[in-house]
């Protein structure tokens, strides 16, 4: 049995792959409630793992590692009973090496020799980057592992108080219209979809919805760009209003969530409340799109992966030699107009 020990989790960065993991706590939890959990995170997804009413201590690494051995120093002090390695890389690796765990534990099939750290590998049902099987699954093979239920998906994230609600609430239109959110950012150039795509969804809501565009600061010019150029001026910018759980508040207000597969798109899924658009590229629509859309009766996500051939490549720079990722603008437009106008009517 696994009460009253210690587990520490190694998952470090992308909000995305961060959200992925949070199911792995809630598995562990279920079955070992008087177990405590420890997260080694890096300072941009730390929003989620930091007062997370199932982590019991958060360990974050900043961005140039200034605070690395610092960190290890706490995390021995803990003497966590295992570690686990979701994240199956060189610096989770040398984390699941160093954490002082007497059970170091990862998925076979990892990158850069992560698994030589590791003194119990458990061997992967698919390989790390099968594009039919979701990252979700994955990492649930962990717990599985360890006698955990794994068939109910949840994704524990912190709370905020009454008044960041009301706060974050204020930021929405008003209106009897529903609202729609777009997050068009993310961190891949081959995610990005072009000018006209945008202008043309955005277009077509001019009388259907309230328009809010979301992202970080530095979303603000590519936002800017869609609103000048819209016939729609009743569009709203929250760029930088909120921090990521504030995002997550202000997305269960939402109707609608359009963005390409991205952090904002994973925490629009984690909100639960709003129907989701995703719009995969490069990436695969079965592998991080939301978890349960392969359920018939699901009528709450969409995944649209792009019609180009060579989607999804999983690369994060396009290899053809055209001048774009053709990935990009090859998605049906008439097809995301009839789901829109499923969810709004």
């Amino acid at each position: 049995m696994l009460n009253n020990k210690k587990i520490l989790i190694i998952r470090l960065s992308a909000i995305g792959d961060t959200i992925h993991t949070l199911p792995m706590v809630n598995a562990l939890k279920k079955k070992y409630p008087e177990c405590k959990i420890g997260w080694v995170v890096e300072s941009k997804a730390k929003m989620f793992v930091e007062n997370n009413p199932l982590i019991d201590k958060c360990f974050v690494i900043d961005k140039k590692r200034k605070n690395f051995f610092r960190v290890i120093k706490r995390i021995r002090k803990e003497n966590y009973d295992i570690a686990l390695d979701p994240q199956q890389l060189l610096k989770s690796g040398i984390i699941l090496e160093l954490s002082g765990a007497k059970r170091k534990i990862t998925l076979s099939g990892g990158r850069e020799l992560s698994w030589v750290f590791a003194n119990e590998i458990v061997k992967a049902k698919t390989k790390l980057f099968d594009i039919n099987y979701h990252v979700v699954k994955r990492n649930l093979e962990l717990c599985e592992y360890l006698g955990c239920d794994v068939d109910e998906i949840f994704f524990p994230t912190p709370e905020i108080s009454e008044d960041d609600k009301e706060i974050t609430k204020s930021l929405l239109p008003h209106g009897e219209k529903p609202v729609v959110a777009f997050a068009p950012a993310t961190t891949w150039r081959n995610k990005h979809l072009p000018l006209d795509f945008w202008l043309e969804v955005v277009n077509y809501l001019k009388d259907k919805a309230n328009i809010i565009f979301t992202g970080s600061i530095k979303d603000t010019n590519l936002i800017n760009n869609i609103i000048e150029n819209a016939d729609n001026k009743d569009l709203k910018n929250l760029a930088g209003e909120t921090n990521l759980i504030e995002l997550k508040e202000l997305f269960s207000h939402c109707k609608l969530i359009i963005t390409p597969d991205s952090g904002s798109a994973h925490i629009a899924w984690a909100a639960q409340t709003p129907y989701v658009i995703t719009l995969f590229t490069a990436t695969s629509a079965k592998r991080t799109g939301p978890f349960d859309e392969a359920n018939e009766e699901n009528t709450k996500y969409f995944s649209i992966q792009s019609k180009a051939v060579c989607s999804p490549c999983m690369k994060k720079k396009c290899h053809n030699k055209s001048e774009n990722e053709i990935c990009t603008g090859n998605f049906d437009i008439e097809k995301i107009k009839k789901i829109i106008d499923k969810i709004l009517n």
